[in-house]
């Protein structure tokens, strides 16, 4: 499985918002689901996609994606407002689950996982190996508090997609595809011994 998780320092902790860029920028939350799961015409089903929201009312919030139960999705930023607002006001949602969880926590929870920190003075990550079930851990448009990343980088690596500063979700992307290449090249691999 791949993990992604991002905080979302200002993400709305419950359902009542109009749009997703009013809720605490839930947009940069929407637009990490959708480069985290979805191909042209597939749902990537070995991703799982955290989200730890900490804006009003009742932070830190949870929130969890797992490619694997994901079911009644699309791509259009209006059928995740509403997955995203029924969720938050406790309804269910296959995939999607909320926990009263900090992202400290959930980071605790998976110290013994090959963990990731993304961010621009990080190794490049061409030249990092990455084991068959990575973490990646990033910011959202503010990026991570510097106490937050001090915290995770005791349980992982810093590494970067590049010197520029990268949006969350270009980030997810660039992964998927590199991991895409990776997997291509060892099943060409196999194929060939």
């Amino acid at each position: 499985m791949i993990e992604f998780i991002l905080l979302s320092r200002r993400g709305r902790t419950d359902g009542n918002f109009r749009s997703l860029r009013e809720a605490g920028r839930l947009d940069v939350v929407y637009q990490c689901i959708l480069f985290a799961f979805f191909t042209s015409g597939a749902l990537r089903r070995d991703v799982i996609f955290h989200a730890i929201l900490g804006g009003p009312p009742r932070p830190p919030l949870h929130l969890i994606i797992d490619g694997r139960e994901l079911r009644d999705v699309r791509t259009d930023e209006r059928t995740w407002e509403m997955i995203l607002r029924k969720v938050l006001s406790g309804g269910p949602h296959p995939g999607i689950h909320i926990r009263k969880e900090s992202f400290q926590g959930v980071l605790r929870a998976m110290m013994r996982r090959e963990i990731f920190v993304l961010e621009e003075k990080g190794r490049d990550i061409r030249n990092v190996d990455i084991g068959a079930n990575p973490v990646f851990v990033l910011g959202d448009q503010v990026g991570l508090p510097k106490k937050d990343e001090t915290f995770a980088l005791r349980y992982g690596t810093k590494i970067s997609i590049g010197k520029k500063p990268y949006l969350a979700a270009t980030c997810i992307d660039v992964i998927n595809y590199l991991l895409d290449l990776r997997m291509k090249r060892e099943n060409a691999n196999q194929q060939i011994t």
